[in-house]
């Protein structure tokens, strides 16, 4: 605009300069007056031709070229409406409420509707996905994105201001007179048309631009693109060693057969490149396109291969691990890598994808298999060892509200340390009921120290680079005694049982989690018995870790396993008092009521699954350890696959979930936001009522009876 204006005054400088002149002349007639009176003549003579002509001229040029731009704004206009108009990019104005103003032959076009009518709409009738919050109210400029027409758009709306203008009635187009719908309209209602014809106010008028590019293609390239990705998999058999030692020689060519079968056959079906890397090891790579396939069945191979049956008295179970979404595929194999890591540690039989963003389970019904073998924990007790060897002191702690397995295992632990002449401590808060019966006879002995027993201030005030944390029975940061004692470690040791979640302990310089371990206090036992030096322990200790194997157990009753009683042997060898133990446990009288009427309290869901609300009253037992026994004691119910003791406590809820059939409790627990292992699992929830959290657990229970995941 700015460079047409000073064109404009160039040429109109340029159409003035003979009038200068006219005036130049009139200046030189006066002095030719002093020359000569005929000189003087001659030379007005010559100034009132030249002045007349000039004159004329200069009026000539003036309507020319009023008529020239006229001409040209007339015709710049027209092409200007004929570009817009035929402009292949869909266009529509509107104005600030959204209604249709004006459209292109684009836009009638896709939208498959005459300008007319559209007209007579509002933007959010045309297309669903546009609402009154997608309109730029405050910003000038809102985007989006539409699907019509088996057409993907991505949209523009601009807020542009124009100037207020009414039609010359002298050079209207008579089609715009009679309201072709291809002109604006002002407040007042005159109809405005951008070719010709146009007088301006002054004023302005606000309006919506709207713009609409098609990514249809745009969008099946990059799906294409993402469906080509590859996926990094890895297929480990959770029980090879197991599975063939209980087989006869003769049969264990078949059995390999069998599964590479199985395993390749599936594959096929979505295209998948099998390598078997090891006897029970498999890698594989597949397109991304075919992975909602694989959940949408989820992962149907676990209970293919786990139907294998040539005579073997275990069943043959399989860990998948996917990687995905990550930026390289090297990405995606390393995350496959650690989802695989992470499903051995929940146990086997299922299948774990992890995304960028994300960590998905699929399957997991089935309880662990004890691994008969004993490499493991002996590898770890001497990796342990020459851990502690570099350092001087270690901290022990569990996660809060200790039970007796967390208690008892950091006892044992605090027993190796000891004994390699390293200064140990235990961090424990507050004593629960859970451990009260045998606390006092630490705490009061005067075999050990003061300082054995510390708090979370005194933990990090003894903390530093020659300090290594020990976590015992927990491998969830958040749920430890003393989350903050973790960033401040240099060195972090993790013994646990439970099944990995996704929160888990991710710095750790030595890891041992062993979900087929009946409890921690089991794993602390065997290492014991692995160190170089026999380690004599004292009655007092040995009951501790007793007491943890028989909690968690429910006396023997559940998560039982060869090791499980060896584990008790070596502590019975040890000092542990059977008697003793029980005596600790006995319950008294009202908290004997408060669990018989959360008994008789339970209804059934499914025939299967037996749920209790509780709200526990005031007395010596903890009512999380109440919750748990009532769950417990529910499972000695013919027909009781799982348990479920719903706890109100105040503004909070708590659920106890224990299973003695086939039903994995985890799964169903995770899906309620908290965690646990196969038998043995729990959920909190804060500012909650414990009739609406049984509704969920319902609701839940009959979706996932539904879908067959229980």
């Amino acid at each position: 605009m700015n460079e047409m204006r000073d064109v404009e005054g160039l040429y109109n400088r340029y159409r003035q300069v003979p009038l200068y002149l006219i005036g130049m002349f009139c200046l030189m007639t006066v002095f030719m007056y002093f020359a000569g009176i005929g000189a003087g003549v001659m030379a007005t003579v010559f100034t009132i031709i030249y002045s007349t002509i000039s004159i004329i001229v200069y009026l000539r040029m003036i309507s020319l070229s009023k008529d020239r731009y006229v001409e040209f704004a007339m015709e710049h206009g027209k092409m200007q409406k004929e570009l817009i108009k035929e402009f292949p990019v869909p266009y529509a104005l509107l104005d600030e409420d959204g209604k249709v103003v004006w459209v292109n032959d684009e836009f009638s076009r896709i939208t498959e509707t005459s300008k007319r009518k559209l007209m007579k709409l509002n933007i959010v009738q045309v297309f669903e996905e546009v609402t009154e919050e997608s309109l730029p109210y405050q910003e000038n400029v809102t985007e989006g994105e539409i699907a019509f027409s088996g057409h993907q758009y991505r949209y523009e709306i601009r807020r542009v201001q124009v100037n207020k203008i009414e039609p010359d009635p002298e050079e209207s187009d008579e089609g715009e007179k009679k309201g072709d719908g291809e002109g604006l309209k002002t407040d007042d209602g005159i109809k405005a048309d951008s070719a010709h014809g146009l007088r301006h106010h002054g004023k302005t008028d606000t309006f919506l631009a709207f713009y609409m590019f098609d990514t249809t293609v745009v969008k099946q390239l990059a799906q294409e693109n993402h469906d080509q990705k590859l996926v990094a998999g890895l297929i480990y058999i959770d029980n090879y060693d197991e599975i063939f030692e209980s087989l006869e020689e003769v049969r264990h060519s078949l059995l390999v057969a069998l599964v590479d079968r199985k395993i390749n056959k599936y594959m096929a079906n979505v295209d998948a490149i099998v390598k078997n890397l090891e006897k029970d090891k498999y890698m594989f790579v597949m397109p991304q396109k075919y992975l909602d396939q694989l959940r949408e069945n989820k992962f149907a191979l676990l209970d293919e291969v786990k139907a294998i049956n040539i005579g073997n008295d275990l069943p043959l179970t399989l860990s998948i691990s996917l990687g995905t979404d990550y930026k390289s595929f090297i990405e995606n194999f390393e995350a496959a890598r650690s989802a695989m890591e992470l499903a051995l540690g929940r146990g086997g039989d299922q299948a774990v994808i992890k995304s960028a963003d994300r960590i998905t389970y699929f399957g997991g019904k089935s309880q662990g298999t004890e691994k008969s073998t004993r490499v493991k924990a002996r590898v770890k007790t001497l990796a342990f060892m020459e851990l502690l060897e570099t350092k001087e002191k270690v901290i022990i702690m569990a996660h809060k509200n200790p039970d007796m397995d967390a208690f008892g295992s950091g006892i044992g632990i605090y027993k190796m340390v000891t004994a390699m002449g390293k200064k140990a401590h235990i961090v424990v808060n507050e004593v629960s009921s859970a451990i009260s019966p045998i606390y006092g006879n630490f705490t009061t002995s005067s075999i050990y120290p003061d300082d054995m027993i510390i708090n979370n201030d005194q933990a990090l005030g003894l903390v530093d680079d020659d300090t290594v944390v020990v976590v015992t029975d927990v491998n969830n940061p958040t749920l430890t005694e003393c989350e903050e004692l973790l960033s401040y470690a240099k060195s972090i040791v993790v013994f646990d049982h439970h099944r990995q979640t996704r929160d888990v302990i991710a710095n750790a310089t030595l890891s041992y989690i062993e979900p087929f371990a009946s409890s921690a206090c089991e794993m602390i036992a065997e290492m014991l018995q692995y160190m170089d030096e026999k380690i004599k322990l004292r009655p007092t200790e040995a009951d501790a870790m007793y007491a943890g194997i028989l909690i968690d157990t429910d006396n023997f009753l559940s998560k039982t396993g060869v090791r499980t009683f060896e584990a008790a042997a070596f502590l019975k060898r040890s000092g542990a008092d059977v008697m003793r133990v029980r005596k600790m446990f006995r319950t008294d009288i009202e908290t004997y009521r408060q669990k018989a009427a959360g008994v008789s309290h339970a209804e059934m869901v499914l025939d299967s699954f037996a749920i209790s609300i509780i709200t526990p009253e005031k007395g010596p037992e903890s009512p999380l350890v109440l919750t748990a026994k009532i769950a417990n004691e529910m499972l000695d119910i013919a027909g009781v696959r799982a348990s479920f003791v719903i706890a109100q406590m105040g503004s909070d809820v708590k659920i106890s979930a224990r299973a003695i059939d086939d039903v994995n409790v985890q799964i169903i627990m995770e899906r309620m936001g908290g965690g646990g292992h196969a038998n043995v699992a729990a959920a909190q929830f804060a500012n909650a009522n414990a009739e609406d959290i049984k509704k969920e657990l319902v609701e839940l229970l009959n979706e996932m009876y539904k879908e067959g995941d229980i």
